[in-house]
């Protein structure tokens, strides 16, 4: 074939994003506003039931969906105030797996708590091959500082939330929870510790908007009957980035949700966010727009990490075609498992009969290769035209977190051979068999 050159991971945006931006923009409201609002609470619905074509603006669906996601610039900073809304402070522990990207460790440091690194299962889950944590190590880890667990559904592929709730639940006996009303992020992270009455499981599902799995047990507990619920559902508190390459975006962006808690009214955790994310304003824009409604009290000297009307307008869109987007990533892993099952290349498993991925990223690791041939092998791809990708170096290898991977050896062993394959929508059948052809040359040449 011709040769052509592939990118890694582009957003995909068509002229219904743009008109909607263009109406953003001729609206007058270009902050957060109307269209952050509705984002949020079709969010919501997508969260719940799996559907994008829910009406979001009638009387009861306006009720029924507000307050329970949060949308803001960032995954980072949907991360970060979940930890902060949840109380989480210096001298606290937060549980990361080793293998995940820096945004998993650094909102629990921005919120002063230590981070314990947990190395992955050898080879990752027996089944996805996702480099999930090992759930052994994982609750050795738990001690009585423990406060939060961070879950990272790599790839878009669901971790085991059974298991893991089934660890927090054994070690409850350690948890203390805070007992500060001193102010009111004290005062809500305190009876929020108080009414789960455990460690925190707290789900990056920054690659995981749309997956699901099926589960016996949620944030709320035990469930009646095993349910496939969406990532969003599952955990006590979730983030999801809308980042630039993401499934979904909004450019940059992300948005926080939670599960209902005993005692706490969702409207209150909603409320406690915006605050966290406008300066500590007790009115947003929206709000002082009222007829004599101008003033307004800064209640804590706190961030600035809102999401636009403008990045609003892109994601909502986004999610009219997002179950078509979802489909086409599927086709495409079809065609490289195909390939990779052929060449007896180790790929990740995006769904199995309890589990649908998101189908975000596409990992591959190259039997008997070591770090210096796995270079050469992306070089080589790239001298073809096709850009790939390694997703992660393990954190421990940062030089933020120390740069020494010595106790986390199934980390290092899952990167060291690993290579990510382009996977996006904007990938025609035929840049798919170029990428197919380019990857069978190029396994050839590497592995002799």
């Amino acid at each position: 074939m011709e040769k052509r050159t592939i990118s890694f991971s582009p957003p995909d945006i068509s002229e219904l994003e743009i008109a909607e931006v263009a109406e953003a923009l001729r609206s007058g409201w270009i902050t957060t506003g109307p269209r952050t609002k509705l984002l949020e609470r079709r969010l919501a619905a997508y969260i719940e039931t799996g559907k994008t074509d829910i009406e979001c603006n009638s009387e009861d669906n306006i009720q029924k969906y507000s307050n329970r996601v949060v949308c803001l610039n960032s995954a980072t900073a949907a991360e970060e105030l979940n930890l902060r809304v949840l109380g989480i402070r210096e001298g606290d522990e937060v549980i990361v797996p080793a293998y995940t990207y820096t945004a998993s460790a650094s909102a629990a440091i921005h919120c002063g708590a230590t981070v314990k690194f947990v190395d992955i299962r050898k080879d990752g889950d027996p089944v996805t091959h996702m480099p999930e944590m090992d759930y052994e190590k994982l609750e050795a880890a738990i001690g009585p500082k423990t406060k939060a667990i961070i879950t990272v559904d790599l790839a878009g592929i669901v971790c085991d939330y059974d298991k893991v709730f089934e660890i927090v639940e054994k070690k409850k006996v350690l948890f203390t929870p805070l007992d500060d009303h001193s102010d009111p992020i004290a005062d809500l992270g305190s009876r929020i510790q108080k009414a789960l009455g455990r460690v925190a499981v707290v789900a990056d599902c920054a690659h995981s908007l749309g997956a699901s799995r099926i589960v016996n047990t949620n944030g709320n507990g035990k469930l009646t009957e095993a349910r496939r619920l969406y990532c969003g559902a599952i955990a006590d508190w979730s983030s999801f980035s809308f980042h630039a390459v993401k499934n979904f975006t909004t450019a940059e962006g992300g948005a926080s949700t939670w599960l209902p808690l005993e005692g706490i009214d969702n409207a209150e955790i909603y409320k406690m966010f915006q605050l966290l994310s406008l300066h500590g304003q007790n009115k947003d824009a929206l709000a002082k727009t009222k007829m004599g409604s101008w003033e307004y009290d800064i209640i804590g000297p706190w961030y600035k990490c809102n999401m636009t009307d403008i990045m609003a307008a892109i994601g909502l869109r986004q999610l009219d075609r997002y179950p078509g987007l979802l489909n086409r990533r599927v086709a495409i892993i079809k065609q490289y498992d195909e390939v990779c099952d052929e060449l007896g290349i180790n790929h990740l498993l995006h769904h199995t009969d309890n589990m649908d991925s998101s189908n975000h990223l596409y990992l591959i690791r190259i039997p008997g290769i070591n770090e210096e041939q796995r270079n050469k092998f992306i070089q080589l791809m790239a001298e073809q035209g096709v850009a790939t990708n390694v997703h992660y170096k393990p954190l421990p290898m940062m030089t933020a977190y120390g740069k020494d991977c010595t106790n986390y050896p199934n980390a290092y062993d899952y990167y060291h051979n690993l290579i990510s394959l382009p996977l996006h929508t904007l990938l025609a059948d035929d840049d798919v068999e170029y990428i197919c052809n380019n990857l069978t040359a190029v396994f050839k040449q590497i592995r002799g």
